[in-house]
């Protein structure tokens, strides 16, 4: 139904309504200054599945390859990008814009966290700022040139994924899953929620898939058979990537170390949605 005062000019109108014949533009511009060739956008359907994990190696991996490569957290209320770097401190303004912090493998980041006195401090916003200050992390932040951008998005399909995927130029999406029975039912919205902003998923990755012992190198499903085969064949997934549980992937992230990571798997998987070698 049409709201009250219609004048039937879509064009010039902002509501969402049934009647509505095209699509309202709500793309935001990049930063004057800056220019990004590809946006990654990294979803899971909900917490606690190694998001940013991945969303950190999947950079690493990305900068190995010699690319010029930057991270914009929006997870908002719970941003750990940082933490997995070693940044401290805050941000400062440019001339063309609010800096990212550079790590030190060349890797370009913006977090909240690095806008705020006390990282420990609570985000008590409601969702339409939250997803304004993700979309100022996109128009405000002087990123440079990069030939890749991935986005940490946060757990689930509210305000944030929808104004990542409406807002920014998402080439693609990466989803993280973990083997449980019921994560399997959480990826499919996930999976869904691409579809229906058109925007591709490139790849899906089992995160804590198997844990491999170190003396014999049986590998055992702790949490249960691996599903992302058959995941990736459902919902038209191409390329699938198995994470092992790691003790030495949280020691290198909890000191800050998340570049010495290396995992030759996943120098693969980059190549393949990145489509470079």
């Amino acid at each position: 139904m049409a709201s009250e005062g219609c004048t039937h000019d879509c064009s010039s109108c902002g509501s969402d309504c049934a009647d509505r014949k095209e699509k309202f533009d709500f793309s935001a511009k990049l930063n004057a200054a800056s220019h990004v060739k590809k946006v990654i956008a990294v979803a899971s359907g909900k917490g606690g599945v190694g998001k940013s994990l991945v969303t950190t190696l999947l950079a690493v991996a990305a900068a190995r390859k010699g690319l010029n490569v930057g991270i914009l957290d929006a997870d908002i209320t719970g941003p750990s990008i940082p933490k997995s770097f070693g940044i401290e401190g805050g941000t400062v303004q440019g001339d063309d814009g609010i800096e990212p912090t550079v790590t030190d493998g060349g890797i370009r980041v913006m977090s909240l966290n690095m806008l705020v006195q006390d990282p420990t401090d609570p985000v008590v916003w409601r969702g339409p700022i939250i997803a304004g200050a993700v979309k100022q992390f996109w128009t405000d932040v002087h990123w440079g040139d990069l030939d890749v951008m991935f986005v940490d998005m946060p757990p689930g399909t509210g305000d944030v994924p929808l104004t990542v995927y409406q807002s920014l130029p998402v080439d693609g999406v990466v989803i993280v899953t973990s083997p449980q029975k019921l994560v399997e039912l959480i990826v499919g919205k996930s999976v869904k929620m691409a579809q229906m902003m058109e925007k591709k998923v490139l790849g899906l990755v089992e995160n804590m898939s198997y844990f491999a012992c170190p003396d014999c190198g049986k590998r055992h499903d702790v949490f249960g058979e691996s599903r992302a085969d058959e995941m990736a064949e459902r919902f038209g997934i191409p390329d699938v990537l198995r994470l092992p549980i790691d003790p030495s992937f949280a020691q290198a992230i909890d000191a800050g170390k998340a570049e010495s990571l290396s995992l030759p798997e996943m120098d693969a998987f980059v190549s393949k949605i990145l489509q470079v070698k």
